[in-house]
């Protein structure tokens, strides 16, 4: 499948996992990026956080798109009890972050939103990871041999950590990786 109906697809993210997960799905597509300051309202439900922030970074593309284009913007988070852990700021709260999700089920939320100048649609996919205990060698480890600075949560479910560390998942692998390819692939085939 190199394209979506009569849309050429523009995938606005710099993240290279949902780049490779959209090529290895089979679309052909092109990438923009635009730096959109990635706020949300205080009292938004940490799970309805990445939906409002994958339609905010359609917004920054609104009267840019021509009329066979379709715009793919999509945000992740990691939720653990009600509290959003995005990003690391550096080894030591990667460091911090990979502890307080060890021994612990934790939730990865993904929104998508798809944009063309008719229409927008956004979802949000769900998944439940649960990690073992890790102990602090390993936590030290994968954070000092695979930096993940730029993954919610400070971890990457298909490297290292994910291999030893996950020992359960409920709902879509891909997800966790930053983009629900099966959701999306049936959203674009269904109503684009």
């Amino acid at each position: 499948m190199s394209s979506c109906g009569h849309y050429k697809i523009i995938l606005a993210s710099a993240s290279p996992r949902r780049q490779q997960l959209l090529r290895d799905a089979g679309f052909d597509y092109e990438i923009r990026l635009k730096h959109v300051e990635e706020t949300y309202p205080y009292d938004l439900p940490a799970e309805q956080v990445p939906e409002y922030l994958a339609c905010l970074k359609a917004k920054a593309f609104e009267g840019e798109l021509a009329a066979d284009e379709l715009l793919i913007t999509a945000d992740t988070v990691v939720c653990l009890d009600g509290r959003i852990l995005g990003k690391p700021n550096g080894r030591k709260e990667a460091v911090e972050m990979l502890g307080e999700l060890s021994g612990k089920k934790h939730t990865v939320v993904t929104g998508v939103c798809l944009t063309t100048n008719e229409r927008r649609r956004s979802f949000s996919s769900k998944t439940d990871v649960c990690f073992k205990r890790l102990d602090e060698a390993e936590i030290v480890y994968y954070v000092d041999n695979y930096e993940p600075f730029d993954k919610a949560g400070a971890y990457g479910i298909q490297e290292w950590i994910g291999y030893i560390g996950i020992t359960g998942i409920e709902g879509s692998f891909y997800n966790v990786m930053g983009l629900p390819v099966q959701r999306l692939y049936e959203v674009l085939k269904n109503e684009f």
